[in-house]
């Protein structure tokens, strides 16, 4: 059965799991509290960030990485198109968009609010990340006015990874959303495999309901 460590990023994974049906256990990791003292998940990833999961013989880390081996690893699955598919280009484009051109850059503005001291906490970095992420944003929102979905007329683990990029935005910083961009989460987040693993992502599942609550 494939171990996968942490929610977080984690989340992008237990969400292509559930799609793919495939069994796994999600092993806690909290990266705030000892984590230092967390031996089973270090010796999995010494360098002490989530996700990672062990599959067998094989542990990886970093979100999409882990995404593209699960689907080459037990597909071949329609949530990954193939070569030859003419959607597989913009397909790649948008599976990695989600990371590096959106949730990458939202990052660099959530560890700066949390982590820098108050003075320092809007400055030109978190400036020049919010602008990264609305202009990436872009390409997502006119793709959208063409299809449904970032890769065409079909869910593919590329929503996985944009969608979890803009609900980082929207629960992270409050970033508000065009009605094409909030209709698309809505979809993508009405799957079955979306809820399933809002259920088994458990510190998710409290943070996003403890964001309600606040508002």
């Amino acid at each position: 059965m494939i171990t996968l460590y942490g929610e977080g990023r984690g989340f992008r994974v237990a969400w292509l799991l559930e799609e793919m049906g495939l069994p796994y256990r999600l092993r806690q990791v909290d990266l705030l509290d000892g984590v230092e003292q967390d031996t089973e998940f270090l010796a999995v990833n010494p360098a002490g960030f989530i996700p990672a999961i062990v599959d067998g013989g094989v542990t990886m880390v970093e979100s999409i990485a882990i995404i593209e081996y699960l689907l080459a690893r037990h597909g071949p699955s329609p949530l990954a198109p193939m070569v030859d598919d003419p959607s597989f280009a913009i397909y790649q484009q948008f599976l990695h968009l989600g990371e590096a051109g959106l949730a990458g850059p939202i990052n660099a503005i959530v560890a700066t609010h949390i982590l820098a001291p108050e003075a320092e906490r809007e400055n030109w970095t978190t400036g020049w990340a919010l602008d990264i992420f609305k202009s990436r944003l872009g390409l997502v929102s006119r793709q959208l006015a063409n299809t449904p979905y970032v890769a065409g007329d079909r869910f593919t683990a590329a929503d996985i990874s944009v969608t979890y990029a803009l609900q980082f935005a929207e629960r992270t910083i409050g970033f508000a959303f065009d009605t094409a961009e909030r209709d698309y989460i809505e979809r993508t987040t009405a799957r079955d495999g979306y809820q399933r693993a809002m259920d088994n992502c458990l510190a998710t599942k409290a943070w996003v309901a403890g964001l309600a609550r606040a508002n």
